[in-house]
C-alpha cells in the first residue's frame, strides 16, 4: 500500500462529496455504467460495501450480509450514516491492525483505507454522470487506483476464476503524472520456464490521462474513444475488477 496519500482524509472528503450529490439526485435516475441500477441502487450498494468493510475490520471475516435501508428511508441520510461509521472506524483503528481483506498479502485495516477511497471515487464518478455533474479525478489518486487494479484486484479476479490470466502484457502510461508509467498489467503467475511467444509477449502500450486509464480498467470508458490498440482490447474487456 502506498503511503503517498492521507487515506482517511481522502475517504472523509470523497464520502462527503458522494453524500452531497446524492442528496440532490433523483433516486430513480439510471446509472449508465451499472446496467439496471438506479441512483438509489448505487447508494445502497456503496453503503452496503461500507457496512461489510466495518465487519471485516471488527470481526476479521467477510461473512456479513449488509442491511439495506427501509423502503421509506431517506437514502442520502442512510448512506451518510454508513460512511460516518466507516470513516470513524478506520480513523480510530491502527493501520497495521489485523483485518480480513481482499489481498492475502495485506491483512491489515490500512488496506481498507486505500480500497474504500478508490471504491468511492469510482462510484462518485458514476453518480456524477447520472446527475449530469462532472468533475476530474486527481491524476495522482487515479494513477494509484490503476496500480491497485494491476497489483491487487486483477490478481484476485484471476485467482477466483472471474477473469483469465492476461494473454498479453500491457504497459499502462499516464500522460499527466510525472512518474506515470509504465504500470505493467500481465500474467503474474506464468511460469518463468514457459516458452515465449514473440507475438503475444511483445508489450502493448495503453496511453492516456490517469483518470482515463483508471476508468478504462473499470469499464467506464470505451477503448475506442481513447484510441486503444486493438491488441489490448481483449485483455481490457475482462472483469478486471470485482
Amino acid at each position: 500500500m502506498t503511503g503517498a496519500h492521507d487515506w482517511v482524509d481522502l475517504l472523509r472528503t470523497h464520502t462527503r462529496r458522494f453524500t452531497e450529490l446524492l442528496a440532490d439526485a433523483d433516486p430513480d435516475a439510471p446509472v449508465e455504467h451499472c446496467p439496471g441500477w438506479t441512483v438509489r441502487d448505487l447508494a445502497v450498494h456503496l453503503g452496503g460495501v461500507h457496512q461489510w468493510v466495518v465487519h471485516a475490520v471488527v470481526a476479521g471475516d467477510p461473512s456479513l450480509t449488509p442491511e439495506p435501508p427501509r423502503e421509506n428511508d431517506d437514502v442520502a441520510g442512510w448512506y451518510a450514516r454508513q460512511a460516518r461509521a466507516l470513516v470513524g472506524l478506520l480513523a480510530a483503528t491502527p493501520p497495521d491492525a489485523f483485518a480480513w481483506t481482499l489481498d492475502r498479502d495485506d491483512r491489515t485495516a490500512g488496506f481498507w483505507r486505500r480500497r474504500q477511497v478508490h471504491e468511492v471515487v469510482v462510484h462518485t464518478w458514476d453518480l456524477e454522470h447520472a446527475t449530469g455533474t462532472t468533475s476530474s479525478i486527481d491524476p495522482a489518486l487515479a494513477w494509484d487506483g490503476v496500480r491497485e487494479v494491476t497489483d491487487v484486484l486483477l490478481p484476485r479476479q484471476v485467482r477466483l476464476g472471474r477473469a483469465r490470466p492476461p494473454r498479453r502484457t500491457l504497459h499502462l502510461v499516464a500522460t499527466d503524472v510525472a512518474n506515470g508509467g509504465p504500470v505493467v498489467l500481465e500474467d503474474r503467475a506464468r511460469p518463468a520456464t514457459e516458452a515465449a511467444d514473440p507475438e503475444l509477449d511483445a508489450p502493448v502500450e495503453v496511453r492516456g490521462r490517469a483518470e482515463d486509464v483508471l476508468l478504462l480498467l473499470w469499464h467506464r470508458t470505451d477503448p475506442d474513444t481513447l484510441g486503444v490498440d486493438p491488441r489490448a482490447v481483449e485483455v481490457l474487456a475482462q472483469a478486471l475488477v470485482p
